[in-house]
């Protein structure tokens, strides 16, 4: 019932949210003509960005997160730990998501428990999924899908 006492109560926000983030993010990937009104939510100049990164807050208002790369399997990167996400797929509010990695301006990944901590530069996607039932969240933030990527770009930051 996620945040919900009522239990006659059955739609959830969070739910709807990532279902509406999932739809952006399949019609931008999904788009082959650049003058479709499609083409411009995630990137207004290119048409690249297909990823709408989101943070979700527990029913007492603490940041879920979870671990990718667990065992060290790919040797270029280490184990980690991230509050960030993009949706992969959604049925019946339960969500595949998948583990978006936290970067600093070097690319090197980054130990972050707030969006606002220092050495936070960007989010790099990932094939580390979890499943999740959207209904044991009571809030999501969107953020920027420039944060995606954006160390390809880091010489325009420097």
């Amino acid at each position: 019932m996620g945040c919900k006492d009522r239990k006659d109560f059955d739609n959830n926000c969070v739910c709807e949210a990532v279902e509406q983030i999932l739809a952006e993010q399949e019609a931008v990937e999904d788009i082959s003509c650049p003058t479709s009104c499609f083409s411009n939510l995630l990137n207004p100049v290119a048409g690249t960005k297909d990823t709408i990164p989101f943070i979700l807050f527990d029913k007492k208002g603490g940041l879920f997160k979870a671990f990718g790369n667990v065992g060290g399997f790919l040797d270029d990167m280490t184990c980690f730990q991230s509050i960030f996400f993009r949706v992969e797929a959604i049925k019946d509010c339960c969500a595949t998501l998948s583990i978006l990695r936290p970067v600093d301006v070097d690319g090197n990944t980054e130990s972050v428990c707030s969006p606002c901590d220092e050495g936070f530069f960007g989010l790099e996607k990932t094939d580390f999924c979890i499943e999740v039932d959207l209904d044991c969240f009571c809030a999501i933030q969107c953020l920027s899908p420039e944060l995606v990527d954006r160390i390809a770009d880091k010489k325009h930051y420097r």
